[in-house]
């Protein structure tokens, strides 16, 4: 009588089968007790990023060439009336270049206040914090060979009397009768005090305004402050304006 043979079960590919499972298991195992905190350990938070906006650079040497740019410009000197008096016309939270040279607005800004013995505040949540942050509007006059502090400020006025529709005569600040000063030579020597120069190369306030060097000093006006009291002055009534040496007034007659 001829055997029967019985098919094996194929016990090999069980046990590989078997292996594999359980080291896949032991693999995840592994993972999540890598990802489990130990006991009493704070987890650090996940870092978020936060997309700043880009600082904007006033790039001076590219003004001609971007017609952008030089949009801008033209339109933020005709909202002040000015056109030759300041080159240019920036924001307190701006930037701006001349030749390889960046300088911020806020840089400028706060060694004005420190010079002027303000307290720099950096405290963004306290109270009235966008109102204190609110950007300023600043003029700026890169000093020419042949500039004195006199003509620059003669220009402005006469930029801005201009835009007025009055012409400013080039002896307009000469001394009336020969001998009282005439009311635009007070509202020049009271801008002297209300303008800074800043010293480009170095990084500093300059404290000398008589001693001016072409391309390296600027001439830095607070267009806000400034334009507050020139929009108060008819040109009828120039030779009414009294100066003290501190305070600017217009007399009734």
């Amino acid at each position: 009588m001829p055997k029967k043979f019985h098919k094996r079960p194929d016990s090999l590919g069980g046990i590989i089968v078997l292996c594999v499972v359980i080291i896949i298991t032991a693999a995840g195992l592994m993972v999540l007790l890598k990802q489990e905190p130990e006991p009493g350990k704070k987890t650090a938070p996940e870092s978020v990023q936060i997309q700043t906006k880009a600082e904007t650079v006033i790039d001076f040497n590219t003004i001609q060439e971007n017609q952008e740019l030089k949009a801008l410009m033209q339109q933020r000197k005709a909202q002040y009336g000015v056109e030759k008096g300041v080159d240019i016309i920036a924001k307190s939270n701006e930037s701006f270049k001349i030749g390889d040279i960046t300088v911020s607005m806020k840089e400028i800004l706060d060694k004005i206040r420190l010079k002027s013995g303000d307290i720099i505040e950096k405290d963004l949540k306290s109270k009235g914090a966008d109102e204190k942050n609110k950007p300023g509007t600043f003029g700026i006059y890169i000093v020419q060979p042949g500039d004195n502090i006199w003509n620059i400020h003669f220009n402005f006025m006469k930029d801005y009397f201009a835009h007025k529709g009055a012409t400013l005569s080039p002896f307009a600040d000469e001394p009336v009768d020969g001998r009282r000063s005439s009311g635009v030579a007070k509202l020049l020597k009271f801008s002297e005090n209300t303008v800074n120069i800043y010293n480009l190369k170095e990084h500093k306030l300059d404290t000398d305004l008589n001693l001016i060097f072409p391309l390296t000093k600027l001439v830095v006006y607070n267009m806000d402050q400034i334009f507050a009291l020139l929009d108060l002055i008819e040109y009828e009534h120039v030779n009414n304006i009294q100066f003290d040496g501190e305070t600017l007034w217009v007399s009734a007659n």
